[in-house]
């Protein structure tokens, strides 16, 4: 009874040393590039048995046996099996529009977009299959349009270049204008926008003016007690010997204003009773001068007299508004230099 249960009690002993005792020799499961791959599930393999290696989807084999064998020793004979993944061809390019991608083999991945004006047409990404071909075929980038650009009431629309047919292509814009009396009242100009909607649109609308006031010392070509149309115009003039000074016209303005109105300037009398100016060119002596008078911004030149050098120099002065400044150095001459001693005066002696 004994020896039996000692039997018993060594059994186990003795099969787990002869299983641990065989796999001494057995093979593990391979490992193998991640490219490679072979059949079945199983951990053990026994000595002598052969797997069949083959590249995994998407990749091409390159060299070396397709076979390894478990050897005696527990160890697997080598390979040279290269498994390298498979490459799609150059992706074609994309009109209007970007591709960006690092490579084209298997698993690789283009992203596509469009320049702004285009949309996309299609998958924006593609992908390198395992037969080396691309997911999907190259989109297109298509560009955005919009109709024709909404006139305003009374207005209208010149376009940057010819139009055809009912649509418009993005970026292209125009000019609105209004006729008179109408005044434009917004943006000016017009733009197919990349949403394919034209920018807001201005309106036209009528503008004018109260009736203009008259100018001193001056007259109005119109008298009408009426409102004036935008662009509308008015003409002034001055009385006498009186000078208009700024735009003859004056224009009705999109702010319901009138432009600048001009003045009338005062003519000047030459304050001397004695002497000569060069006026117009020529030399003329202040008694001769019938009116004493010169225009508003006229030029008259007085001489005076260099002592030093006993020459002497003319001087120019002009007319502003009624107002003609005699120069400082003028000095009158007295009755009898101006009656008896005449070629002794600065106008008449030698010139410096």
């Amino acid at each position: 009874m004994d020896r039996m249960l000692a039997l018993i009690l060594l059994c186990p002993f003795v099969y787990f040393t002869t299983v641990t005792a065989e796999q001494d020799n057995v093979c593990f499961r391979p490992k193998l590039a991640a490219s490679i791959e072979t059949d079945g599930l199983q951990r053990f393999f026994s000595p002598g048995v052969e797997l069949t290696l083959s590249c995994k989807q998407g990749h091409t084999p390159v060299s070396g046996p397709r076979k390894i064998v478990c050897g005696g020793s527990g160890q697997w004979t080598k390979t040279r099996l290269m498994c390298i993944p498979k490459r799609c061809p150059n992706p074609d390019p994309l009109s209007n529009g970007e591709l960006y991608y690092e490579d084209t083999v298997f698993q690789s991945t283009i992203n596509y977009t469009c320049d702004e004006g285009y949309t996309l047409t299609g998958d924006r990404a593609a992908v390198c299959l395992a037969n080396g071909t691309w997911s999907t075929t190259v989109p297109e980038c298509k560009p955005v349009t919009c109709g024709l650009a909404p006139i305003p009431h009374f207005g209208m629309i010149i376009y940057d270049k010819m139009i055809r047919g009912n649509t418009t292509n993005y970026s292209v814009g125009g000019t609105y204008k209004c006729p008179p009396p109408y005044v434009l009242f917004g943006n000016s100009r017009a733009e197919c926008t990349v949403s394919g909607h034209w920018t807001k649109t201005p309106e036209c609308q009528v503008v004018t003016c109260p009736a203009p006031e008259n100018i001193d010392k001056g007259y109005i070509s119109s008298t009408d007690p009426r409102d004036y149309d935008y662009m509308e115009t008015v003409k002034y003039g001055c009385n006498g010997d009186y000078v208009l000074e700024g735009s003859l016209h004056i224009v009705c303005q999109q702010d319901g204003n009138w432009s600048e109105k001009p003045s009338c300037k005062a003519p000047c009398s030459v304050g001397m009773q004695k002497g000569r100016i060069l006026y117009k060119g020529q030399k003329i002596w202040i008694k001769d001068l019938q009116p004493n008078k010169v225009l508003h911004k006229e030029i008259v030149s007085v001489y005076c007299m260099d002592k030093a050098r006993k020459c002497g120099y003319a001087v120019s002065t002009q007319c502003i508004d009624g107002e003609l400044k005699i120069p400082e150095c003028f000095e009158e001459p007295s009755g009898v230099d101006y009656t008896i001693h005449s070629s002794s005066l600065p106008s008449e002696i030698e010139q410096c």
